[in-house]
């Protein structure tokens, strides 16, 4: 086995997992991550608690566990949000004229000219605190890039021939799009997808280390970092576990994402 391939079935490995914490977290501790105990504060990883216990003297594997689902399901559901506006948005921008073309290109230019950190925060402002708005921030920034990757693919595709043959036996523009631009505009946008995700996970964990992600006491791991920067000093597990877990998890994502856009690129030449 090469060591791409061994790399790619352990980021696939990684996922996995992680996934699983997310989906039945209950599978993998039986632990409640928000019960506090007085008398096992900044306790170090060891017996009775592997990781080790946060300043509250709550689990940190369970907090862990219980962190994926919200620490992912912000980056994913920005990256799906992003992904599906995105391909609508580019698909109308290259199949509806010059018009409708410029003056998508115009705005998606708008919403790029603002800093992507400024405008997470104006969503966030106007919608408050939590995991949707987070998420929706997270996609509105996230948008154009999808929006104009859908639309080179579609530019690309308006002059195959099946596209042509397809309009010749009478086929509406709706039918030509669901049938032949979709399926085959789709390779790219979902690998960018996959790449960009891990980015989404990182800007997550972000705004929860700031206070615009779950609020507490729900257990997130950009909140974990957040909640340990004050004891650095002498207590260095609640900060490097909840790290860990988000180096793992981009790390996986990253490596399954750059594989799959590898195998895209290769198979449109």
């Amino acid at each position: 086995m090469t060591r791409a391939r061994l790399g790619l079935w352990l980021g696939v490995t990684i996922l996995v997992v992680l996934a699983g914490m997310a989906a039945a977290p209950s599978l993998f501790t039986g632990t409640d991550p928000n019960t506090a105990d007085v008398d096992a504060i900044l306790r170090p990883p060891g017996d009775g608690h592997w990781l080790g216990t946060d300043q509250n003297g709550r689990d940190l594997y369970a907090r862990i566990v219980y962190g994926a689902r919200p620490s992912l399901l912000i980056g994913t559901g920005a990256v799906a949000l992003a992904l599906v506006g995105g391909t609508l948005v580019g698909v109308a921008a290259a199949q509806f004229g010059r018009i409708a073309d410029q003056v998508i290109g115009r705005f998606l230019d708008v919403v790029l000219s603002v800093p992507g950190l400024l405008l997470v925060f104006l969503v966030v402002a106007v919608l408050g605190p939590g995991t949707g708005p987070a998420t929706v921030g997270l996609a509105v920034v996230s948008l154009p890039g999808f929006a104009r990757v859908a639309r080179a693919e579609v530019i690309g595709l308006r002059g195959r021939a099946y596209v042509e043959a397809a309009y010749g036996f009478g086929w509406t523009r709706a039918q030509v799009i669901v049938r032949h631009v979709l399926p085959n505009a789709l390779g790219p946008v979902l690998a960018l997808a996959t790449v960009s995700l891990g980015a989404m996970i990182v800007a997550s964990s972000s705004l929860s280390f700031v206070g615009l992600g779950p609020q507490p006491p729900t257990a997130e791991w950009g909140a974990m970092l957040a909640g340990s920067r004050g004891f650095l000093a002498f207590a260095w597990w609640p900060a490097a576990f909840p790290g860990a877990a988000i180096t793992l998890a981009v790390l996986a994502v990253t490596g399954v994402g750059r594989h799959l856009q590898r195998t895209v690129d290769g198979r449109q030449r």
